[in-house]
This record gives C-alpha cells, sequence and structure tokens, in this order.
C-alpha cells in the first residue's frame, strides 16, 4: 500500500507545472494586446465607436480665367500668353466668376510689371505662379481658392 500512494505524488508535481501553462499564455496575451494597443496598430475604442460616414466634400470645379495676352516691355516685340484655372468648389463657384475682372486685374498688375530678362532665368514659371496665388487668395479669399492650374504659359 505505501507504494501505490508514493507512486501517486509525482502526477501531483506536474500537474501544478500544467497549471502555470494557461496562466502565462493568458498574461503573455495580455501583454501583446496591450503592446499592441499602445503602438497604434488598433483601438478598442474605435471598435465600439459607431461608424460615422464622412462629411459630404463639395464637388471640385475649374473655372477658366481667360487668356491673358501681354506686350513685353523693352522693345523686342514679344509678348506673353498665360492661360489658368482656378481650382474651387462648387459652392464658391458662383462668387469666383463674379470676382473674375477682379482676378484679371491682379494677374495684368503683376504680369506687366516682371522684367524683361525675368523669362530668360530658370524658375521663372513656378515663382509666377506663386505670385499669382497669392494675388488670387487676396480677392477670392482662403476658402474660395484651393489652387491655381497655369494651362498655357508661353513666349509669341
Amino acid at each position: 500500500m505505501t507504494d501505490a500512494t508514493a507512486a501517486a505524488d509525482p502526477p501531483a508535481k506536474a500537474s501544478g507545472k500544467k497549471k502555470l501553462i494557461p496562466i502565462l499564455a493568458a498574461v503573455a496575451l495580455a501583454g501583446g494586446g496591450f503592446a499592441s494597443t499602445y503602438l497604434g496598430l488598433w483601438s478598442p475604442a474605435a471598435m465600439l465607436a459607431p461608424k460615422r460616414e464622412a462629411p459630404a466634400v463639395p464637388a471640385t470645379v475649374f473655372v477658366a480665367v481667360p487668356v491673358i495676352e501681354l506686350a513685353i516691355p523693352g522693345g523686342s516685340g514679344q509678348s506673353l500668353v498665360l492661360a489658368a484655372s482656378i481650382e474651387t468648389d462648387s459652392a464658391h463657384k458662383a462668387e469666383v466668376v463674379h470676382l473674375m475682372p477682379r482676378v484679371l486685374d491682379a494677374f495684368n498688375a503683376f504680369l506687366s510689371g516682371i522684367d524683361p530678362a525675368a523669362y530668360d532665368k530658370r524658375g521663372v514659371l513656378e515663382i509666377i505662379r506663386a505670385e499669382l496665388v497669392t494675388r488670387s487668395r487676396y480677392v477670392l479669399g482662403n476658402e474660395a481658392l484651393k489652387d491655381l492650374l497655369i494651362t498655357e504659359f508661353r513666349f509669341k
């Protein structure tokens, strides 16, 4: 009988290690979940929050600026031709069309003041575009103007 009771004791020690495995697995999974949430891979709050639809954004509209043709000063007989489009949204299209004479006035005032030697410099188109965007924002405001696209720029 004593032999039978002695043989039953070793399996009791093995079952204690088996009870530790689920606890370690749970701790490891909890640590992995915390780490992935901390690193921003997923968010439990985002999973529980109701789905929201993106706000409706007005459609993008391009308003053509009438072609500007200017004689370059200096007696060279050359002229500058510039065509552009103003990118706006459908909510501000009427405002852009209404203020187009002021936009043309600002463009003509800037373009007529450029030194003729500047047209031969590298990067002049980027500088002109940046200045025209600034003048457009001054006339139209920040909300109405998204961007200015130069569709034609040439010397004649």
